[in-house]
């Protein structure tokens, strides 16, 4: 586990600013509701790029440019599953929409991190793939990885989505490594359903960000 590098003396209005991830499957849904239940601010990415490709999303024009209409519905909305399924077959293809989105994203993420800051103490940035794009380790103050282990992923991912071991694998694969994810972490959460010790430990990383924050200066955005 990656341990903390000195706080840069750049101050940002973004205040002190965690970023959490996790595979899929992982709880990191859970971790940041329980973190928010306790007053830290949430970003979540995930809903920011399904917001950049609904209908009348800032993501959709140059989306149906370089992939063409049919990958947009009827009511104007990204066509996930048929873009999943390119996504997957082509790694330029996945490139070519992360070239799109990844900018947007990080746009919205740091308007919403910068307001948010205003009423609590620290932001939370929900960011599933914070290992493998967009630079983010460096632009946050605290990595907080959400950890469990292989087979715990693809039976929850199953249990939600209905998909099979194969495809969980699948989609597993295109994200960093549990280990690279561990190797980038300042905190650890470890979700393998023992939910009195997961909420002990939240508590424990909220005290410490509250102090972190408190003492300031930050890296931030």
């Amino acid at each position: 586990m990656a341990t903390p590098s000195p706080a840069s003396s750049r101050s940002s209005p973004a205040g002190f600013v965690v970023g959490l991830t996790g595979g899929i499957g992982s709880g990191k849904t859970l971790v940041s509701t329980s973190l928010q239940s306790l007053g830290a601010a949430i970003v979540d990415t995930d809903l920011i790029a399904h917001a950049l490709t609904a209908p009348g999303g800032a993501a959709m024009q140059p989306i149906a440019e370089r992939f063409g209409v049919d990958f947009v519905t009827a009511d104007g909305a990204l066509d996930r599953q048929k873009m999943r399924e390119l996504a997957f077959a082509s790694p330029a293809a996945k490139r070519t929409l992360e070239d799109i989105l990844h900018p947007l994203i990080r746009v919205a993420t740091e308007a919403q991190a910068a307001q948010a800051t205003k009423t609590a103490p620290y932001v939370v940035l929900v960011i599933p793939l914070l290992i493998e794009a967009g630079n983010w380790e460096k632009r946050v103050d605290r990595v907080l990885v959400v950890d469990c282990s292989s087979a715990t992923q693809i039976e929850r991912v199953r249990r939600r989505s209905g998909l099979d071991a194969e495809a969980v694998r699948r989609i597993m694969a295109q994200q960093a490594t549990r280990q690279a994810r561990l190797d980038a972490a300042h905190d650890v959460v470890v979700n393998e359903g023992d939910t009195q010790a997961l909420a002990r430990r939240v508590v424990r990383l909220h005290d410490l960000y509250c102090r972190l924050a408190a003492a300031g200066p930050h890296q931030g955005l």
